[in-house]
This record gives structure tokens, sequence and C-alpha cells, in this order.
């Protein structure tokens, strides 16, 4: 009799990444399930929650933090790592109070990852730095934050940051500055 594997939501919009990925954590022990937005991902597992889920923030249609929710929803134990390449701390801070486990920065590998799901709790031995972020990086923490307020809505935050909406997309287009 074979075990059963634990189930994994993987949610990605970059097909490639997907595909590497899911090889990577189904040769760790995880049942992989794959998906490319958030609607396909909630047709995917119906009603019933994934033990695992990695879903990233950024995706056509409905953003990430929707799929966390709804994910929080059904099983409160469904332990997710939010996976970002637009990484602030406006969505982390929300992919939290939604119910995300963790946020990850990509690129993040498959050790990563599983490392990312088991844990349980804080580090308080986490490294605090004394070195203030840079203008640009405040700048794109601000727009992150306006963004959350307006429930993602590009024309409301552009109006409230008082720059003209095309500008704030070129800005929303770029990759965030590091530090």
């Amino acid at each position: 009799m074979s075990e059963q594997l634990p189930t994994l939501l993987l949610v990605d919009d970059d097909k490639v990444y997907c595909q590497v990925l899911s090889g990577a954590l189904h040769k760790r022990g995880f049942s992989v399930l794959v998906a490319h937005d958030v609607a396909q991902a909630l047709q995917l597992i119906g009603d019933v929650a994934p033990e695992y889920a990695v879903i990233d923030l950024n995706m056509p249609g409905d953003s990430g933090l929707v799929l966390v929710d709804k994910l929080h929803q059904l099983d409160i134990y469904t332990r997710t790592v939010v996976l970002t390449g637009y990484a602030s701390i406006a969505t982390a801070v929300e992919a939290i109070k939604l119910g995300a486990t963790h946020y990850l920065a990509k690129p993040a590998d498959a050790d990563e990852v599983v490392a990312a799901l088991g844990r349980a709790s804080g580090d308080t031995m986490t490294d605090v730095t004394e070195q203030p972020m840079s203008t640009r990086r405040l700048e794109w923490e601000h727009i992150q934050k306006v963004l959350v307020e307006c429930d993602n809505n590009i024309s409301a935050a552009a109006r409230k940051l008082g720059m003209h909406r095309r500008t704030l997309q070129r800005k929303l287009a770029k990759r965030p500055p590091r530090t």
C-alpha cells in the first residue's frame, strides 16, 4: 500500500517556472496541482483546500491575495506561501492578514519554498538592518500601500498619488528596487 503525498497547490502565471518548481516540489514529497491564475486554481480545488499552497501575487485577473483569502476560508490550516517578484511591505502585511504562512520574494528555489512551508513561527534572530531604504524603494512601498488602500484600482490610486494613470502603470511595470 502506497503512502499518499501531501497536496500542494502551485499557482503562477509563469508556465516555465511552474513546470520547474512543480517537478522539484514533487521530488521533495508533494503531490502538486498546478494552475496559472486564480480562477483556474479555484476550479481545480473546488471546495477542498490543499494542505499546502504556493501562490504568485501578481497574475492576470485576480491577485493572488484573493486566492490566499479563499484558501484560508476553506481551511485555516492550509500552509500558504506567497511568492512574488513584486515584493512590498504592504502586500506582505496583507498576505499575512489574509492567512498566508510566509511571504517570499522571487527568485526562490524549491528548498526555500519547502523551508517557508515548514516554518510555524517567526524568527527572533532575523537581522534588523540599520540602513534606511533608498528613495526609490520608499516610493515603491508608498505606491504599494496606496494601491492596497484603493483595492488595487490603478485609476483611484493614481488620483490619490497625484499622478497620471499611465505614469503609475509604468512605475508598476518595473521591478521594485532592492533597497
